[in-house]
C-alpha cells in the first residue's frame, strides 16, 4: 500500500488534468491517516473574477451539515439532555404536521435516521434572521405525511431542520452558535465558515451550473439556498482540512467534543435503504457502505453549483473529502476516492450503475402512474415498444432552485430498480419502485426520496 506522501503526490499530479477533463472550474482535496492530513486544490473558485482555488478555501459541504447537526444532537444525548426516543414533542411541544398522530409519535431517533415519513423537501424562505429555524418549523403543518413513522427510508431535510431548531431550544442559542461553540471552537477550526458573512472572510468558492451535459458550468445566480434550511445544509463552508477535521472526531473516540458511545452509536445501521445502484445502509447522520475490503462512513452534499464528498474508514483511520464548484464532479469523485482509498485502506469503491449496452424489456404496469412531491410530479408510461418514460415537472419552488421540466428514458437495471439513460452530473440516476397500493402498482417511486402514488 501507499503512505501519505505518495498520495499527495499523486493528488497534485492528477487533479489539474481531472478537473481540465470534466470541466470543473475548481476542487479541493484533503486526506488524513490518523494524525497526518495532507491538502491541495486546483483550479478556480469563480469562473468569472478568475480566483485560484488554494487549500484553504471554503466551500460549501451542503448536506455533509447533516452529520454536523447530529452530532450537536449527540452532545446533547452526552450530557442527559435529551433521549433519542423520546416523541420531538417532548422537545419542541409546538411541532405540528397535516397528520396530528404521526407528529405526535416521530422520535428524535427517526428525525436523524431518515425514517420520520413525512415529505422532506422544504424550502420555505423565512428571512435571514436568528429566528428563521424557528419561523421555518412554524410552517410545516400542512407537510403530509407519506408513509407510518418508522416503516423505511426516505431522506429528510425537513426532518434536519427540525433537530436544528431542537438544538437551538436545548442550547439557547441560535444554530450557528451552536456549530461556533460546540464543534468549530473544540475542533480548532480556522478555515470554517457557519454563513456568508463568515465566508466572506474567506477564499470562498461560487457554484457553477450547466445548462447541458457538453455545456461549459456559468456562474451560479445565487450563493446559497435559503437560510432557513441551514441545519439541512444550506450555509455551511469549509476547507476540506478543517472537513477531515470534524470526521476525525468520528474516528478517534474519546475526543472531548464528542463521547466514544455516541461515535458508536452514529455508525450503527439503522434503516436499509432501497436497492439504488448500492446496497447502503444509514446511521444516525451517517450513510454507511459495505463496500469490499472494509466499512466505510460518509456523506455527500449539493448546493447550487457545488459538490461535496466525504468518506471515512473509520477502522484504518482513514478520512477523504472532496469540494468542487461545478462540472462532471463524479468521475473526479469515482478516480479521487477510488484510488486513495484503495491505496491507503484497501477498499474498493463500487462505480456508479450505467445502463447494459443490451437493456432487458420489463413490462411497466406496476410502475406506470404519476408520484408526487413538493418539488415534482413524475409521470411513468411505457410507449408500445416497451420504453418506459418519465416526464418529470418540477413545482415552482423546484424551478427557482434550478429544476426544469424533464423527459428521460428508464432502462432496467435489476427487480425494480430502472436507471435513466441520460447521465445527471455524470450519475445515471436510480430509480426504484417500492411498495403495493393494493390493485399491483408500486406505491412510491424511490431516488432516495419516497414520492408517493397518486391516486387518479
Amino acid at each position: 500500500m501507499a503512505n501519505l506522501k505518495d498520495i499527495e503526490t499523486w493528488i497534485r499530479s492528477s487533479l489539474p488534468g481531472l478537473l481540465a477533463e470534466h470541466r470543473v472550474p475548481g476542487a479541493a482535496v484533503a486526506v488524513c491517516v490518523g494524525d497526518e492530513v495532507v491538502d491541495f486544490a486546483a483550479g478556480v473558485l469563480n469562473r468569472v473574477t478568475g480566483v485560484a482555488a488554494t487549500a484553504d478555501s471554503v466551500f460549501q459541504i451542503g448536506s455533509i451539515t447533516k452529520v454536523w447537526t447530529a452530532t450537536l444532537v449527540m452532545q446533547l444525548v452526552d450530557e442527559g439532555r435529551l433521549d433519542l426516543d423520546a416523541p420531538v414533542r417532548r422537545y419542541l411541544p409546538e411541532f405540528v404536521l397535516a397528520d396530528s398522530a404521526a407528529a405526535t409519535a416521530i422520535t428524535v431517533r427517526q428525525l436523524l435516521a431518515h425514517t420520520a415519513g413525512f415529505e422532506g423537501d422544504i424550502f420555505t424562505d423565512t428571512g435571514v434572521g436568528d429566528d428563521c429555524v424557528e419561523k421555518y418549523v412554524a410552517t410545516l403543518a400542512d407537510v403530509p405525511q407519506l408513509f407510518a413513522p418508522g416503516e423505511m427510508f426516505s431522506y429528510n431535510n425537513a426532518g434536519y431542520c427540525i433537530l436544528g431548531r431542537i438544538a437551538e431550544v436545548l442550547r439557547g442559542a441560535s444554530y450557528d452558535d451552536c456549530l461556533r461553540r460546540h464543534l468549530f471552537a473544540p475542533l480548532g477550526l480556522e478555515h470554517a465558515a457557519a454563513s456568508p458573512y463568515e465566508a466572506i472572510l474567506h477564499r470562498a468558492a461560487v457554484g457553477h451550473l450547466s445548462a447541458g451535459p457538453e455545456a461549459e458550468p456559468q456562474l451560479a445566480p445565487v450563493w446559497a439556498i435559503t437560510r432557513s434550511n441551514v441545519a439541512a445544509g444550506a450555509m455551511l463552508a469549509m476547507s476540506p482540512r478543517d472537513l477531515i477535521s470534524f470526521a476525525r472526531l468520528h474516528m478517534a473516540p474519546g475526543h472531548r467534543a464528542l463521547s466514544a458511545a455516541s461515535v458508536r452509536a452514529m455508525q450503527e445501521p439503522q434503516v436499509d435503504v432501497p436497492y439504488l445502484g448500492t446496497d447502503t445502509s444509514w446511521g444516525l447522520g451517517w450513510e454507511l457502505f459495505d463496500w469490499q475490503g472494509g466499512r466505510v462512513v460518509g456523506h455527500d452534499g449539493g448546493t447550487i453549483g457545488q459538490r461535496a464528498f466525504l468518506r471515512a474508514v473509520p477502522e484504518r483511520g482513514v478520512a477523504v473529502a472532496l469540494l468542487t464548484n461545478g462540472g462532471e464532479v463524479i468521475p473526479v469523485f469515482e478516480t479521487v476516492f477510488g484510488h486513495i482509498l484503495g491505496e491507503l485502506a484497501g477498499v474498493t469503491v463500487p462505480r456508479y450503475p450505467v445502463p447494459s449496452a443490451e437493456p432487458r424489456r420489463v413490462d411497466a404496469s406496476r410502475y406506470v402512474g404519476t408520484y408526487a412531491s413538493r418539488m415534482a410530479e413524475s409521470t411513468v408510461s411505457q410507449d408500445a415498444e416497451g420504453r418506459i418514460w418519465v416526464d418529470q415537472k418540477p413545482t415552482p419552488v423546484a424551478m427557482g432552485l434550478g429544476m426544469t421540466p424533464q423527459r428521460y428514458e428508464l432502462l432496467h437495471l435489476r427487480g425494480d430498480t430502472l436507471l435513466a439513460a441520460q447521465a445527471e452530473a455524470g450519475v445515471h440516476v436510480p430509480h426504484t419502485f417500492v411498495g403495493d397500493d393494493g390493485a399491483g402498482h408500486a406505491q412510491y417511486l424511490h431516488t432516495g426520496r419516497a414520492d408517493r402514488r397518486l391516486a387518479r
